[in-house]
């Protein structure tokens, strides 16, 4: 992974703008990317981008409230290669070397199911359904579901269940 820089604006929107998204229920356009980077969207206090091999990027957030998150993209004519699951392994074990984060957490579309065998082959479990929440581009809205892994699950190689019992 190669970590973004603000000079590399150019590039991001290019990279953004020239494939199509099917799980994102907005896709933006050059002139937003361009001003997110100028506001530290992309980098910043709370936020790190990463290049995944130039075919595809991840952007870490929430980087100083204990349970980050991701938004990871992956272009169109790399997806179903593998890319995506060595970015979530290589993300988890860097959030997890480098922060004093207790758990990492994604959401994803429920009929997103690529992205949720990812997220199971690397220890995270389902924790929630959000019912019709996450609109795609023509309005419909899907059910969101969220996911997380927690630190001593990935230390340990283990997977704790969530307990329904309340």
């Amino acid at each position: 992974m190669e970590r973004f820089t603000p000079d590399q604006a150019e590039e991001l929107a290019d990279f953004l703008t020239s494939s199509d998204w099917p799980f994102h229920s907005r896709v933006p356009d050059r002139s937003t990317v361009l001003r997110q980077v100028a506001d530290g969207h992309w980098d910043g206090p709370s936020a790190q981008t990463f290049w995944i091999e130039r075919r595809g990027v991840v952007r870490l957030f929430d980087l100083d409230d204990g349970s980050p998150l991701f938004d990871l993209r992956i272009a169109a004519a790399e997806r179903g290669r593998g890319l995506g699951s060595r970015a979530v392994g290589w993300l988890t074990g860097y959030l997890f070397e480098t922060l004093p984060a207790n758990r990492v957490e994604a959401t994803t579309r429920a009929d997103n199911h690529a992205m949720r065998a990812v997220l199971a082959k690397h220890r995270y479990v389902l924790e929630a359904r959000y019912r019709q929440t996450w609109p795609d581009r023509a309005g419909v809205l899907h059910d969101g579901v969220g996911y997380a892994v927690l630190r001593q699950d990935w230390d340990s190689g283990s997977v704790t269940p969530v307990n329904w019992e309340f």
